[in-house]
């Protein structure tokens, strides 16, 4: 019998009713607390609103989409235990793990602001991300930093 990897959430993942777009869609569901679907949807349409307002030569969704590839990683290191020792060994990135971790660390450096309306904020971080500046840029540069910085040991990728 065959274990499947990941769950079916991605084939029933249903595209937001404003942009069609399942990234999105995915996206609102990772910001989304506590069941609040609704809530969700507003500050990512809300954000969206700004970026148009700030952007006015690009579509926001466009805006969204190259935010989301410019955060995405394409090495991490990863712990492997090799003979009473670990090495941080660096590893490349699955496509689908890429846009999980670019999501997450754009939610990450989002909530990690405090004092302004959170629309604001989302749509400040993915003008920042998208122009590639801001903290979840950083937070991608310095797994690269670790990658780079841990190249010895990727002999120990098995």
């Amino acid at each position: 019998m065959a274990f499947k990897k990941f769950t079916a959430s991605e084939s029933i993942l249903k595209p937001d009713p404003r942009y069609n777009s399942k990234l999105v869609s995915k996206f609102i569901n990772c910001l989304m607390w506590g069941g609040k679907k609704q809530t969700a949807q507003n500050l990512v349409y809300g954000a969206f609103e700004i970026i148009q307002k700030k952007i006015t030569e690009v579509p926001p969704l466009e805006v969204f989409e190259n935010a989301i590839n410019n955060v995405k990683p394409f090495v991490e290191v990863r712990s492997k235990r090799v003979g009473g020792a670990n090495y941080q060994v660096p590893m490349p990135v699955n496509k689908r793990r890429q846009q999980s971790l670019a999501i997450r660390w754009i939610l990450e450096a989002v909530r990690g602001e405090s004092g302004r309306p959170m629309a604001n904020r989302l749509a400040d971080e993915l003008i920042a991300a998208y122009k590639k500046e801001g903290k979840s840029i950083q937070t991608r540069e310095q797994t690269h930093r670790m990658a780079e910085a841990n190249k010895a040991f990727a002999h120990f990728a098995w």
